[in-house]
């Protein structure tokens, strides 16, 4: 299928609930505003993208004390249904939508896919709680939505890899949503939209498709400038004081180097 058939029906099935997710972002939108979405398309389209996810051998494995997960987004070296599916949450009628629903005005997709693409987890990988990175790779744009669309068939809650959300910050309990299989899941991005992945505890792969909306402007006034922040989870204070001190360190470094010391090789070069 191509990225107008998919996005066809993504479209049809979003607008046709809209009114819902609409009550549901406003529910949440005081904290970290955010709704889900599931049965988004049809289960053997979904079944086919889980079908052609590649192997972990053939993704990029970002492993540290932040994070340990597998990533892709030189998207043509792959089946060509996942560039697809990636780029069919791109078409413009969604992504207005979506900004409707979230009430964001003019929200700008990214084709460059600075830290989106496909992600994969497997057992004991995670993803710390963090801040997203505030803008886009050359840092004209603010990150405003996170769109995560989960594809993994029969994938339980009790699994791990679910998406974390912690609007009262790593003292309270974070809300969960589950990693459900053809399940979207959309939040906001800014100066106090910390999350996290919860760890795998199961002996298979959670698999993702990911995108980000960025806009000229902030969500919040207050939002500043900042690199991916991250922190240790709540029963990790040892990571958590080694996080904070990273994130400083990284922090100072663009003061001096504005767009880093090296290119962030995360991204589509749709010229390779």
């Amino acid at each position: 299928m191509t990225r107008i058939d998919l996005a066809n029906l993504i479209f049809q099935k979003m607008d046709s609930e809209k009114e819902a997710l609409t009550t549901q972002f406003k529910n949440s939108d005081a904290t970290i505003g955010y709704f889900f979405i599931d049965d988004l398309l049809p289960d053997y389209i979904v079944q086919q993208i889980s079908a052609v996810f590649p192997k972990a051998e053939q993704m990029i494995l970002k492993k540290s004390l932040r994070e340990d997960k597998y990533i892709a987004a030189q998207m043509n070296l792959y089946h060509p249904l996942l560039e697809e599916i990636i780029y069919a949450f791109q078409d413009k009628r969604i992504v207005q939508l979506i900004g409707e629903i979230c009430q964001i005005k003019n929200p700008i997709p990214d084709e460059n896919l600075y830290a989106g693409g496909i992600s994969m987890m497997g057992n004991k990988q995670f993803l710390n709680p963090h801040l997203d990175n505030s803008h886009d790779k050359d840092r004209n744009l603010w990150r405003v939505l996170n769109l995560l669309y989960y594809v993994t068939p029969n994938w339980n809650e009790e699994y791990g890899g679910n998406l974390e959300l912690w609007p009262n910050g790593l003292k309270e309990k974070q809300i969960t949503i589950h990693s459900k299989f053809n399940r979207l899941a959309v939040m906001t991005t800014h100066n106090n939209s910390l999350h996290s992945v919860s760890p795998v505890v199961f002996e298979g792969y959670r698999c993702c498709v990911s995108n980000y909306y960025f806009s000229k402007n902030p969500l919040l006034e207050t939002d500043q400038f900042h690199v991916t922040s991250f922190r240790g989870r709540p029963e990790n204070k040892f990571a958590d004081l080694v996080l904070r001190l990273d994130t400083f360190l990284r922090m100072n470094l663009r003061k001096v180097f504005k767009k880093g010391i090296k290119e962030n090789p995360h991204v589509y070069k749709k010229d390779k």
